[in-house]
């Protein structure tokens, strides 16, 4: 049975940085495209990163000059280094193994004064 973990979470205030780790039981990453994606509870997921195996990223417009997602194919982790994190960045953040579209459960964010 495959499992994605996301850790990192918390409380920050406005400006603060966050790292943000995606493991796997089940599979191994370093063979996986990965996803971040974020929700804020009654809104649609929306996508933020993507990294592919071969380590060639993509980051989507609320990520670009803030949040950088990389791979450490060693720990086989998956990371998203969140800087500058704004009140508006409050949300469930999600690992996906874009492959086999298995999903976390999730680490909150939460971005308060």
């Amino acid at each position: 049975q495959v499992q994605l973990v996301e850790s990192g979470g918390g409380l920050v205030h406005p400006g603060g940085s966050l790292t943000l780790s995606c493991v796997a039981s089940g599979t191994q990453l370093r063979f996986a495209s990965v996803g971040w994606y974020r929700q804020v509870e009654g809104r649609l997921r929306e996508l933020i990163a993507t990294i592919s195996q071969f380590g060639s990223t993509d980051l989507r417009p609320l990520a670009k000059g803030r949040w950088t997602v990389s791979r450490d194919n060693a720990k086989d982790t998956v990371y998203l280094q969140m800087d500058h994190l704004r009140p508006e960045d409050t949300a469930r953040y999600f690992c996906v193994h874009l492959g086999g579209n298995y999903w976390g459960k999730g680490t909150l964010v939460t971005v308060v004064s």
